[in-house]
């Protein structure tokens, strides 16, 4: 059973979740600010973390940052009831996978919960692909789930890896935000901008000089694309797979 944390300072919005990812099968424990959300955090070790921007004392912002700073890989779907783009994408920014604007339905909050888990916890999806893609020195094992830069391990976050992942599948195809926010969030309908941090954030990882990528390439007025920098095959499957 996976376990989530839910953080939200509002007992009715902490009590209508948790009773709707428990019914879908989830143990949840509840903190209702930053501080205790730390703590909740470091003595049960969740699966996934629900979390409320706007949290008294330590910020929902911070705390984000703080797990991320010690679990990369830490699955956060983030609460925000700030409506604007700066906020969602400084959310985004500060590591958050998914996000939700209140008022929210609890049953897309749900959706998107195990959206973020199934990616979390199983190899991409594109299962006919080879297990690992080679770029040079960027290995990325979609098994393992780990990439690594001149043999040092990448941190990416989820949607991080499953991007990159995606990308590095289809060398020199020009994808749409909105069909990379379908094929790698799985939402049909969303924020672009959401597309656009997370490929920033990858470009301050893989890139020599994120200002001039040569990996992820825009595609002015559709995109983006991925060119491989290796001169062999930018895709090679892993031996003994």
């Amino acid at each position: 059973m996976h376990r989530v944390l839910v953080v939200d300072d509002d007992a009715t919005v902490s009590d209508v979740v948790r009773r709707y990812l428990e019914r879908a099968g989830y143990e949840v424990r509840l903190a209702t600010d930053g501080a205790s959300a730390i703590a909740a955090f470091r003595e049960h070790q969740p699966d996934l973390v629900v979390l409320d921007l706007m949290l008294p004392g330590i910020g929902g912002l911070e705390v984000c940052r703080r797990m991320r700073g010690e679990v990369t890989d830490l699955p956060i779907v983030m609460l925000t009831a700030l409506g604007t783009e700066a906020d969602r994408v400084l959310g985004l920014e500060r590591g958050a996978d998914d996000y939700v604007t209140k008022p929210f339905s609890p049953r897309e909050l749900v959706l998107r919960v195990q959206s973020v888990l199934r990616r979390a916890r199983r190899p991409h999806a594109a299962s006919s692909g080879p297990a690992t893609l080679v770029d040079g020195a960027l290995v990325v094992d979609t098994v393992r789930r780990l990439a690594t830069l001149d043999g040092r391990p990448l941190q990416l976050t989820v949607r991080e890896f499953d991007l990159l992942a995606h990308l590095m599948r289809h060398p020199g195809r020009a994808f749409r935000r909105s069909e990379l926010l379908e094929e790698v969030w799985g939402w049909t309908f969303g924020d672009q901008s959401t597309v656009t941090v997370h490929v920033r954030r990858l470009r301050e990882k893989i890139e020599a000089d994120p200002a001039q990528p040569r990996r992820i390439a825009t595609v002015w007025g559709v995109g983006y694309r991925y060119e491989p920098t290796s001169a062999g095959a930018p895709v090679e499957p892993s031996s003994g797979r």
